[in-house]
């Protein structure tokens, strides 16, 4: 049961981490939310249309399709274009949130994250989805 002030929200996170997909795992469920996780670009790709998230973290630096590339797949999509996209990394550079805002993303979290920032990151994107200012 969702009450109006913590509302649940479905999220998915694509990390091709292990460590860093449980411990978000467990910091979201631990703030009430449904969450996925997807190993990579192409796994979150291949899930997102049945799960349908309403915010997505997603890693940069991942083999095969990285969180730019995916980013900007998921954007393409008319029904995912306005699902927020916030990057996770290791860097913190300039030129890596630059390059995350061309392809769409609106948040950038520097990894490690702790639990307040992913669920502050919910919270702040779980209201615009809401319509709340």
């Amino acid at each position: 049961m969702t009450t109006e002030a913590n509302p649940t929200f479905k999220v998915l996170v694509v990390d091709d981490s292990n460590t860093i997909r449980r411990s978000a795992e467990i910091f979201l469920k631990q703030g009430g939310h449904d969450v996925l996780l997807a190993d990579d670009g192409f796994d979150a790709l291949s899930k997102i249309n049945d799960f349908q998230p309403q915010l997505i973290f997603c890693d940069i630096l991942m083999p095969k399709l990285d969180g730019y590339q995916t980013c900007a797949i998921i954007k393409r999509n008319a029904k995912y274009a306005d699902t927020p996209v916030v990057m996770l990394s290791s860097k913190d550079g300039v030129f890596d949130k630059a390059r995350g805002r061309m392809v769409g993303c609106q948040e950038y979290l520097t990894k490690p994250f702790t639990k307040d920032q992913l669920l502050q990151a919910v919270q702040q994107f779980g209201n615009m989805d809401q319509g709340v200012k």
